[in-house]
């Protein structure tokens, strides 16, 4: 798959808010988690990620990149291709 929603998104570190501002402001965070993850923690350790999407697109790459029915499909068509049973993307004719 290209541009993948980890390679779309700016690069930077995540950030790290506890969860009770999270509970105070969702939907500001929420805004923020398009441009860049957010580590949501609990007495300071981390308790979980929120995760945006800047666009529907995002948010179909994402169900796909975490789909292990569809992750199943692509490692079986990876396997083929390697022992030379399956055409790679490139060598399909279109026409």
């Amino acid at each position: 798959m290209a541009g993948t929603i980890r390679e779309s998104k700016v690069r930077k570190a995540m950030k790290k808010i506890p969860l009770s501002n999270i509970k105070d402001d969702l939907s500001r965070f929420l805004r923020e988690a398009g441009k860049q993850d957010i580590v949501i923690t609990r007495h300071g350790k981390p308790a979980g990620v929120l995760i945006g999407f800047e666009s529907e697109d995002d948010w179909f790459d994402y169900r796909l990149e975490n789909d292990p029915r569809f992750l199943q499909r692509v490692a079986k068509a990876r396997a083929r291709v390697s022992t030379g049973r399956g055409i790679r993307i490139e060598d399909v004719d279109w026409k």
